[in-house]
């Protein structure tokens, strides 16, 4: 990790290498939200169902597919779909034929007091 005053890099090399999964919190010493990378190589799954106490999650599929359980429902997933679970949501991940590969982005359920339009300030 590269730390500067107004930025930090983590370089996590080939995405399709990284398994099971890498958090960038501490690597990148994010303040509002989680962000974690993660494979599931084909014909496995994510040994748990999960919910959250306070965070929201937004899972982003880059490669590979499969199924993402919620709430009792089975969804297929595959490059390009992209998933908004609530906090009481109880999810998990499965792979189909090819390695799922995806990130996932945590914060706090309600947090967002403001859209990239309203914060941005022109220079």
């Amino acid at each position: 990790m590269e730390n500067k005053t107004n930025y930090s890099i983590a370089r996590l090399g080939i995405l399709s290498d990284i398994e099971p999964k890498v958090f960038l919190k501490d690597q990148l010493d994010l303040t509002g939200c989680e962000v974690s990378f993660g494979t599931i190589p084909a014909g496995q799954e994510v040994p748990f169902l999960h919910a959250h106490k306070e965070n929201e999650e937004v899972y982003i599929f880059l490669q590979g597919n499969g199924t993402f359980h919620i709430d009792g429902e089975e969804l297929h997933v595959e490059e390009g779909c992209i998933i908004k679970v609530t906090r009481a949501g109880v999810r998990g991940l499965k792979s189909g034929n090819k390695n799922l590969i995806y990130i996932c982005i945590q914060a706090k359920e309600g947090s967002l007091n403001q859209a990239t339009a309203d914060d941005g300030i022109i220079s």
